[in-house]
């Protein structure tokens, strides 16, 4: 099964955002050198517990710092931006790395109010499903004239470059048929909801259209993952990444620490609900272990490839998890 990491660059406590994202290039070569397969960025705007705001600017700069592995979005939030500049970045990323870029795209805002006003300076935003859009993206950056009329005079440049592979985030189920009718790949984030299933995916490859983007259908889904030699060492390993996650879900937002401080603070009984809760979303035990689950995923859900998202404190946690789950999954 191919591999991928999802990286939200997150700022641990007692870091900075410049150490986040010099150890996320050396996360991705490390990852190239363990023969992943993909390397994803996120986009989220207004917090500080992350520093992916920016994905097609790390893109460029991993995938001048690797060799082989893929390198793109998870994804870029389409809403804020013009097709024609969407376009016009990815195909300069794929003209510096012809054959290894990822245009992954997502609909969903990646930030709050405050920062969906400021990207669209000030103006009212109207929210819509965005498919016309990404139409309009997949005709600039294959040199189409698009339906939309204001995109009708106008090309990406630079023109004639290799093309992304482009794929649509999801992770309700929602968008499985568009993806299936632009002829793109179907990334589904499972770590988020946690609401995967074969008739999503089964939707998805019935109303598929091949594309110059993507010849047959493609799925990839996506976890969060924390694993360690022993299951007591791994759950020790994974209480950050459990209050990270909680945090953000509850609005009491807190960057991520150590694991000897994170094993320290007492949480509530529902809190603690929660966080068991939340075991669906968050993989956690040994490599062995974690590997079951997804193959046993696989045979549930029926997916191409699989993304693991590790969001610790340790640098070395990380690329534990990593390491331990290439090897579990070859």
């Amino acid at each position: 099964m191919k591999l991928g990491i999802l990286d939200q660059i997150p700022v641990p406590e007692d870091s900075n955002s410049t150490e986040a994202i010099q150890q996320s290039v050396r996360l991705a070569q490390a990852a190239e050198d363990l023969g992943y397969h993909r390397y994803w960025l996120a986009e989220h705007h207004n917090t500080k517990l992350l520093a992916s705001s920016a994905p097609e600017v790390t893109i460029a700069h991993i995938a001048a710092k690797t060799s082989k592995i893929r390198v793109g979005s998870g994804g870029v939030m389409c809403m804020h931006y013009s097709a024609l500049k969407i376009a016009e970045v990815f195909n300069t990323l794929s003209a510096l790395t012809p054959g290894r870029i990822d245009l992954g795209i997502g609909r969903a805002p990646g930030g709050d109010g405050p920062s969906i006003l400021a990207l669209a300076q000030g103006r009212n935003v109207a929210i819509d499903e965005q498919y016309d859009k990404i139409r309009a993206i997949m005709d600039l950056i294959s040199g189409v004239r698009s339906d939309l009329p204001e995109y009708h005079h106008v090309r990406a440049t630079p023109v004639g470059t290799a093309l992304p592979e482009i794929w649509l985030l999801g992770s309700t189920g929602q968008s499985a048929i568009q993806a299936g009718q632009l002829g793109v790949g179907y990334a589904f984030a499972q770590f988020f909801n946690g609401e995967a299933s074969r008739e999503i995916f089964d939707a998805y490859r019935r109303h598929f259209r091949p594309t110059p983007f993507m010849e047959k259908p493609a799925v990839l889904i996506t976890y969060a993952a924390t694993v360690a030699d022993s299951r007591e060492e791994a759950e020790y390993r994974a209480r950050p990444v459990d209050l990270f996650r909680l945090g953000i879900r509850t609005g009491q937002f807190r960057p991520i620490c150590s694991a000897e401080k994170a094993n320290e603070i007492k949480l509530t009984e529902m809190e603690e609900a929660y966080i068991r809760h939340m075991r669906a979303l968050h993989l956690v035990g040994t490599p062995e272990e974690v590997a079951d689950q997804i193959m046993r995923d696989n045979e549930r859900f029926g997916f191409d490839e699989c993304m693991i998202n590790a969001n610790h404190y340790a640098a070395e946690h990380r690329i534990d998890t990593y390491r331990a789950l290439a090897k579990a999954l070859s």
